[in-house]
C-alpha cells in the first residue's frame, strides 16, 4: 500500500491499493474512492471489540474497503483542521486518545485501552479509557491543530493539559497529578488534575483540542436573546 497525505491545514490521506488490500476506519471516515473498491460493515473483531471500541468513544461498527482491481484508491480526510499521522504499527505499538483514529490496515488490531488506577478515570477524563493499536501495518491518525512530537528520556516527566494528549508509545507512562496552590486551582483556569506523561519513548501532542475549539467559539455563537 501506498499513500499520500496532503490538504494543507485540512488534509486528507489517499491510499493507493492493490488487488485484495484493505482498510478499515470508523464509520464516516471515507471521503472517496474508486468504483473498484468495495465496502464491507462489520463489528471487526466481534461483539465484545465492538463494544470496547463504543466505550472508548468510537464507532461500534467499521467499515472495511477492499480493493478489487490495479489502481483502486480510497481517500479518507481529517474532521477538523489538524495533521494527519502515519504510523508502522508493528515497529511502534501506540496508545492514543479517544477520537484521533482515522484508517489502518487490516492487519492493524485495534483495542480498548483502560488506564490501571482508578484515579486516572474520575480525573482524567479523556484519559480513563483510551485505545491500543499494535499488530503488523500503517495506521493513520489525525490531530487537532498541528502535532508536536517529543522524545522522553528515560524518567522524564511532562504534565499537559488532558486534550492535549493525542497518543504515545507504549513504553511511557501515564498518570494525572495535581495542581499545586489552592489559588492555582481555583483561578488558575486549568482545572484540578494535569496528564503526566514519563518516559522513556515518543509521544504526540495536538496544539487545540475539538473541546478548546468549541469553548473559543461559543461566546461568539449568536442567541435568542441576542437577536431581539
Amino acid at each position: 500500500m501506498e499513500y499520500n497525505i496532503k490538504g494543507g491545514n485540512f488534509p486528507v490521506v489517499e491510499l493507493s491499493l492493490k488487488p485484495g488490500e484493505k482498510v478499515y476506519c470508523e464509520t464516516g471516515a471515507m471521503s472517496w474512492i474508486t468504483d473498484g473498491i468495495q465496502m464491507q460493515t462489520s463489528n471487526k473483531g466481534g461483539v465484545l471489540k465492538g463494544l470496547g471500541r463504543a466505550l472508548s468513544g468510537e464507532s461500534f461498527f467499521l467499515n472495511t474497503y477492499t480493493a478489487t482491481k490495479e489502481g483502486d484508491y480510497a481517500a479518507f480526510s481529517s474532521q477538523v483542521p489538524g495533521d494527519i499521522i502515519p504510523i508502522n504499527v508493528s515497529e511502534t505499538p501506540i496508545i492514543a486518545q479517544k477520537s484521533v483514529f482515522l484508517v489502518a490496515e487490516n492487519s492493524v488490531q485495534h483495542q480498548v485501552n483502560f488506564r490501571k488506577k482508578l484515579r486516572t478515570g474520575f480525573f482524567g477524563g479523556e484519559g480513563f479509557i483510551m485505545q491500543k493499536f499494535y499488530g503488523k501495518g500503517l495506521a493513520f491518525f489525525e490531530t487537532d491543530g498541528s502535532v508536536i512530537e517529543k522524545e522522553l528520556a528515560p524518567g522524564e516527566r511532562l504534565r499537559i493539559d488532558t486534550g492535549n494528549v493525542a497518543m504515545f508509545e507504549t513504553s511511557v507512562k501515564m498518570d494525572i497529578s495535581m495542581v499545586k496552590g489552592f489559588s492555582n486551582m481555583l483561578f488558575g483556569g486549568e482545572g484540578l488534575f494535569l496528564t503526566t506523561l514519563t518516559g522513556p519513548g515518543k509521544i504526540w501532542l495536538q496544539t487545540m483540542p475539538i473541546s478548546g475549539l468549541a469553548d473559543s467559539i461559543i461566546p461568539f455563537i449568536p442567541t435568542s436573546n441576542n437577536n431581539n
